[in-house]
């Protein structure tokens, strides 16, 4: 199937992938007093003196803002705004579908970090998260901290769904090879949203339960230029603060002098980095994760040949597909149901963990659950609420 053709067809058909409905008709005069005026004017000061039963009497519990600038969407770059809306519609599908969630894109048309911060902050009431989305780092990582005293969960799903994921995959590719998660020598190519995100999640930075935190000793990270090593005077301030748990050998070169020796390849980057002949410098047994889209960093085949022992992609057509939808949706359902105020990086952690059980017993060929599988959502979001519960939230 030609997919561009054939999506070109039914977004022109459908004219946009979600919609409105009512919860009611309004079929009589004592329905309109009622969802209108004069009724509607209880609920409202009812709000007004007591704000937090907003999540009672309105949409607001249940309810996502996807929030875009269109810097960064999917494979594709600085598209902008409009031709940015049919990634969000079809996230709020997906929010709808696996967690009964009413999610909603609304695509900026500004790259300005303040501009987008205030509007934000504008809106926000009636929302009970924000879900940014395609921003380009590093102005990802200042808006999504600046926007943590919001009162409700504002999530970067780019970095954190793309890292609890991976983590759910790497939890279980130590279960099929026996290795330990703390003992692995992880080499992450792309030092974007993602690749920073995936890092921090990796050495459990800003958490210390030991319940959940299993902290991987060796990471290396490598961006455009190679190794982000102490002696490089090109480094943002993302890039700048994973030096102080990265890295600890300040190796210095490019990717492919990297990966020698490492147990695991963790691909944010792009396509056609790595032939199979450099899969065969790494460690036995070695794990692949290339989520470049469309095209990953190694194809499946190519890395097998080379010796892997596990491959996962970001392409729904191949096997172990690390894809954000395992994740967000439970996430924001957890924290909704739980009236969080942020998510914490211990319901970050907890999360990858369920996602990791619901596959009970991992194989090469499945260490991460299909991305259909409609129990995943549920689980996750358990996991969520009882530890934004235990975390106060």
């Amino acid at each position: 199937m030609d997919y561009f053709k054939e999506s070109l067809n039914l977004h022109k058909r459908l004219k946009g992938k979600i919609r409105l409905t009512p919860k009611m008709d309004v079929r009589s005069k004592e329905d309109l007093s009622l969802v209108y005026s004069p009724g509607v004017a209880g609920p409202c000061m009812e709000i007004h003196k007591q704000p937090e039963t907003v999540y009672d009497y309105t949409i607001k519990g249940n309810t996502v803002a996807i929030i875009t600038d269109g810097s960064a969407v999917l494979g594709l770059g600085n598209i902008g705004a409009k031709a940015s809306i049919p990634v969000m519609e079809g996230k709020a599908m997906l929010f709808k579908r696996f967690a009964g969630i009413d999610a909603f894109p609304i695509c900026l048309d500004t790259q300005d970090t303040e501009k987008i911060i205030e509007t934000v902050r504008l809106i926000a009431p009636v929302f009970g998260g924000v879900n940014l989305e395609d921003i380009s780092a590093p102005r990802s990582f200042e808006i999504e901290t600046r926007l943590q005293d919001l009162g409700i969960p504002v999530f970067h799903d780019d970095q954190h769904g793309t890292a609890i994921v991976v983590l759910s995959a790497l939890i279980n590719s130590c279960k099929v090879l026996g290795k330990n998660l703390s003992d692995l020598k992880v080499v992450v190519n792309g030092a974007g949203a993602a690749g920073i995100a995936i890092t921090r999640l990796l050495r459990c930075v800003d958490n210390s339960d030991p319940n959940v935190c299993i902290p991987v000793k060796e990471i290396v990270v490598c961006d455009s230029k190679g190794i982000i090593h102490k002696e490089r005077d090109n480094l943002n301030s993302a890039k700048l603060e994973i030096l102080g748990y990265t890295n600890p050998k300040n190796k210095k070169g490019l990717l492919l002098d990297a990966i020698k020796g490492a147990d695991v390849f963790i691909g944010v980057s792009k396509g056609n980095l790595l032939q199979s002949q450099d899969i065969r410098t790494m460690a036995k047994d070695s794990i692949i994760f290339g989520l470049a889209n469309p095209v990953p960093e190694i194809m499946p085949e190519e890395a097998y040949k080379g010796g892997a022992a596990i491959v996962g992609t970001g392409r729904s057509d191949l096997p172990n597909q690390v894809n954000n939808v395992l994740g967000f949706p439970g996430i924001f359902r957890g924290a909704l149901d739980a009236r969080a105020k942020r998510i914490t990086p211990k319901m970050k952690l907890e999360a990858a963990y369920a996602i990791a059980r619901c596959v009970e017993n991992p194989t090469r060929e499945m260490v991460i659950p299909p991305t259909l599988n409609e129990h995943v959502a549920w689980r996750v979001a358990d996991a969520v609420k009882k530890a934004a519960l235990e975390d106060g939230l």
